[in-house]
């Protein structure tokens, strides 16, 4: 049982009550993925915000879908690459070209991690 202690302020006994840190991956830093999810759960899932702040599960979720959405993305490019495979002498020759494809490519992968694991 947790020993819940108060201080006096004026006639009324106020609990001193504090979140507990959380140690989970300390040292990983969220990333994109991590925040768009974070601010997606304050804006449109706020109940579900309020039970993760309390539960003390807030940052093991928002970690988690940051590491998912990562792979996710390497895995998805790599598919698409070996699909629709991209000359590398494209990258000398014409640097530009090689960069829309690239990035139509990241994004086409971004939207799909967006509606798998950010806005679900």
């Amino acid at each position: 049982m947790i020993d819940i202690t108060y201080h006096k302020e004026g006639d009324y006994f106020i609990p001193d009550l504090y979140l507990a840190k959380d140690e989970y991956k300390k040292n990983y830093q969220i990333g994109k993925y991590g925040h768009l999810r974070l601010n997606y759960l304050k804006k449109h899932k706020k109940a579900e915000y309020t039970i993760m702040v309390m539960d003390g599960t807030l940052r093991k979720h928002i970690v988690d879908i940051d590491i998912q959405a990562r792979e996710r993305l390497e895995i998805l490019m790599k598919q698409m690459l070996d699909k629709n495979p991209i000359n590398e002498s494209l990258k000398d020759t014409e640097p530009l070209k090689w960069t829309g494809l690239m990035n139509n490519y990241k994004h086409m992968a971004e939207e799909i991690i967006f509606k798998e694991l950010i806005y679900c």
